[in-house]
């Protein structure tokens, strides 16, 4: 019975990691030739994109969450064992 809830998580997981790299893909226009109307200034804090972070930060929580179902398993495999 715990085996098919380990495999919901995973399931839930893959789908909501296909999901998520789906929507990065997507990106917006670009800007229109000539300028924008603000001039040519970069915002104030800089105009360093999140990408880079956010790809780091759902990797990690992969890693945790593989993790964490790993545990789960092996400790479901030494109960049942005994």
């Amino acid at each position: 019975m715990k085996i098919i809830n380990i495999k919901k998580i995973i399931l839930s997981l893959v789908f909501a990691f296909a999901v998520s790299f789906t929507f990065a893909q997507i990106t917006e226009p670009g800007d229109p030739p000539g300028g924008g109307p603000g001039g040519g200034d970069p915002p104030v804090g800089g105009s360093a994109p999140i990408g880079g972070g956010l790809v780091i930060m759902l990797a990690s929580a992969a890693v945790y969450g593989g993790k964490k179902v790993y545990s789960l398993m092996k400790e479901n495999k030494e109960e049942l064992e005994s």
